[in-house]
């Protein structure tokens, strides 16, 4: 049960942080996740389109942050 409740923290801690400074971030189109503005495909999905204003970035960084986590896992692969 800690792991949960360390892992909810840290969600939150990263959410703040993104929203703290939104600029330096960017919402990927195809599957929601947050990556850095440098970033030009996404890692999790490839996908290449982008949302980047500020509004969006930090919406998405809070929603995150109160859902639970669901990504796939290369363990969950094999």
């Amino acid at each position: 049960m800690s792991s949960i409740v360390d892992t909810n923290e840290n969600r939150i801690k990263q959410a703040e942080k993104i929203a703290s400074h939104p600029e330096q971030y960017k919402v990927c189109e195809g599957c929601g996740s947050i990556v850095v503005m440098r970033a030009v495909t996404c890692p999790s999905c490839h996908a290449y389109r982008f949302d980047a204003t500020p509004v969006r970035v930090v919406a998405q960084a809070k929603d995150l942050a109160l859902r639970a986590a669901n990504s796939v896992l290369s363990t969950d692969l094999s």
